[in-house]
């Protein structure tokens, strides 16, 4: 059971009368959900010397075992459930008989989803991010606390003290902001050494216009594969230069980095999402009987079917291609190009994420490998660290078990260390320009990373809440098999849009929604090996679900990512990107989801989803060099 959950279960020590079964600690959640599933966790049995397996909990329905649990190491009590709202009693039994009662507040289900649609919704409505996810939060650790006085006041002093320094002092979390702000020092340096301006220079030579300016943007973005953190970092600040002169937007630059990170990330053969990825299938797949493969071959099996990232890449490149858009980025798109202006007046971005303080040093040559070299380093950094950190004998299995927070801990460093040393050798810059270099990049990613922890808070709120559960709850029972994949990626959408977590939607997902989707198929005599398109594009809609949904929200860390390193506004982004985002799933669900769940060969849909997206890019799109049909 990982420390901040635990962190904020209540801990109980209850003492049975019985000398055999004393000293017994049960954990329950503060909160669970009405008629949902929850966990029951037995902690230690004392000095009993029957053990642990004769223990079983019951709330509204037959009592549910203690089974030992590796990943949470410890015995834990699944699915027990409660049948109304307020104070309910859980009775804990011993070999079979009541040995005590404990009590646990339970609320309705609604409330699950009240804290992330509130903190979207003030989002959208006054174009603050910060205060919208903090209000977010202090509702829902309010709604964990206790609906009174005394739970308003401790739920906002635990949004803080609880929420966000779990997340803030999370080893994995706190990797990815040093990473980040590494990669922003490094950035600064080379572009107050004339190394990016060097870059801009040779690429401006073939991305003489807007439109090879955004082919170049998006091919950087498939170059960089391997992970999406590094893909949204890297393409944005090596690219937003380039586009500024070519006058594209910074909305559009972000569209471009958030499209060709995540999508290409999830579906590549060999990244940091493929290990966790195939854990979670292989976890999965153990716990259904009678379901046999290796969790490699059904994430290879499930590729083909994963509609929405891969049509998502492809629209992409057609709307960088045909220099037509709609919605608000063509709006953006024709400010940029009539005026230069490649913000919005009063876009809310940092001074730093701006460029104008990174701007090269006078007097100085400005050397496209001065850039190169360190951007090179932080990428083979990054490949070298997986490789140097994971066991196997192929590629991917050294992939799986690799540490990838480690890997761009020593990537980023790399890169930062050649950079200093490239500038210094040559005399660039003294150590103590480079430093201030270094620290103006930095401080440029520092308002995201506010933004960031407290999404990641938001997101914890939500495991608390069992937002996941109840959303998965609301699926019913009786569905067709040929459907099940269509309403697990809305339902992936859904969460990831809900809680801002790709990561975290899949994580709680996939181990719930492979069983069920294997329990439909087999309650529908539809279990045979010819069936298992259904389970392939099960899985595959858990993972384009999630890409989907986190395009779609304003809380997404990746989305955020990609707004910060293209220096664009973050609600801007969100709100130019989401008409690109609802088509390009739309198509995928209805092109190619739900006919390939009743069986129709995926790589058929492929062809007709791709004429439908050019269609309404030349039908409903417009060309962003003209307005009023006059060039500008």
């Amino acid at each position: 059971m990982p420390r901040r959950i635990l962190s904020v279960l209540l801990p109980l020590l209850l003492l049975v009368p019985s000398s055999r079964a004393q000293d017994v600690e049960i954990h329950v959640p503060q909160v669970v959900l009405q008629d949902i599933g929850f966990e029951v966790v037995l902690a230690s049995v004392g000095a009993d010397t029957l053990g642990a397996e004769v223990y079983a909990v019951a709330g509204a329905g037959a009592p549910v075992p203690f089974l030992w649990s590796e990943e949470d190491e410890a015995w834990v009590a699944s699915d027990v459930t409660v049948a109304d709202t307020g104070q309910q009693e859980l009775t804990i039994f011993r070999a079979g008989e009541p040995a005590f009662v404990q009590s646990v507040r339970s609320i309705s289900g609604w409330w699950a989803i009240v804290p992330p649609l509130l903190a979207i919704a003030v989002a959208l409505a006054f174009k603050r991010v910060i205060p919208a996810l903090f209000l977010g939060l202090w509702i829902g650790a309010f709604t964990v606390a206790g609906f009174s006085l005394k739970g308003a006041f401790l739920g906002l002093l635990n949004a803080f003290q609880v929420y966000v320094l779990a997340e803030f002092t999370d080893a994995g979390h706190a990797s990815i902001i040093l990473f980040t702000l590494m990669i922003g020092g490094m950035v600064g340096i080379i572009s107050r050494n004339g190394g990016m301006q060097g870059v801009v220079n040779h690429i401006v030579k073939w991305a003489s216009s807007p439109q090879r300016g955004q082919l170049a943007t998006s091919a950087l973005g498939l170059a960089i594969f391997f992970d999406d953190y590094a893909n949204s970092l890297v393409v944005g600040n090596t690219m937003r230069p380039v586009t500024d002169k070519l006058r594209i937007s910074r909305e559009k630059l972000a569209y471009i980095v958030d499209s060709t990170a995540a999508p290409v990330a999830c579906i590549a053969l060999v990244t940091t999402w493929i290990g966790y990825e195939v854990g979670l299938i292989g976890t999965a797949v153990a716990k259904v009987d009678g379901l046999e493969g290796s969790a490699y071959g059904f994430f290879l099996s499930s590729i083909p079917y994963s509609f929405y990232p891969i049509l998502a890449i492809f629209f992409v490149f057609l709307t960088s291609w045909s220099g037509r858009d709609f919605g608000p980025m063509l709006q953006a798109e024709r400010r940029a190009r009539s005026t230069g202006e490649v913000l919005r007046e009063g876009a809310q971005v940092d001074e730093a994420a701006t460029g104008k303080e990174n701007l090269p040093k006078e007097g100085i040559p400005h050397r496209a490998i001065n850039a190169l070299i360190p951007v090179a380093v932080l990428i083979f950094g990054v490949l070298g660290g997986l490789l140097a950190t994971g066991e196997g004998d192929t590629i991917q299995a050294i992939i799986n078990s690799s540490d990838s927070y480690t890997a761009l801990m020593w990537a980023s460093l790399l890169g930062v260390f050649s950079a200093v040393l490239l500038t210094s050798t040559q005399r660039l810059m003294n150590i103590g320009e480079i430093v201030v270099a270094w620290y103006s990049g930095l401080k440029g990613m520092l308002f995201a990373m506010i933004i960031l922890v407290l999404a990641w808070a938001l997101s914890a709120i939500t495991e608390d809440l069992h937002t996941a559960s109840y959303l998965v709850s609301i699926l019913g029972e009786t569905l067709p098999a040929g459907i099940v994949p269509a309403v697990v990626f809305l339902l992936a959408a859904a969460t990831a849009f809900a809680t801002g977590s790709s990561w975290g939607t899949m994580g709680i997902l996939l181990p719930l929604v492979i069983p069920l989707a294997w329990a439909v198929m087999v309650l529908n005599g539809e279990a045979a090996v010819g069936d298992y398109h259904i389970l392939y594009s099960t899985i595959s809609c858990i993972l384009a679900g999630s890409v989907w949904g986190d395009h779609c929200s304003p809380i997404s860390d990746t989305t955020i990512l990609s707004s910060m390193a293209s220096g664009c506004d973050h609600i801007d982004h969100v709100r130019t990107q989401l008409p690109y985002a609802l088509t390009v799933g739309l198509v995928a669900l209805v092109v190619g989801t739900i006919p390939a769940g009743f069986g129709m060969n995926p790589w058929i849909a492929y062809p007709v989803a791709i004429a439908i997206l050019i269609a309404i890019n030349r039908l409903i799109g417009r060309s962003t060099e003209h307005v009023d049909g006059v060039a500008t």
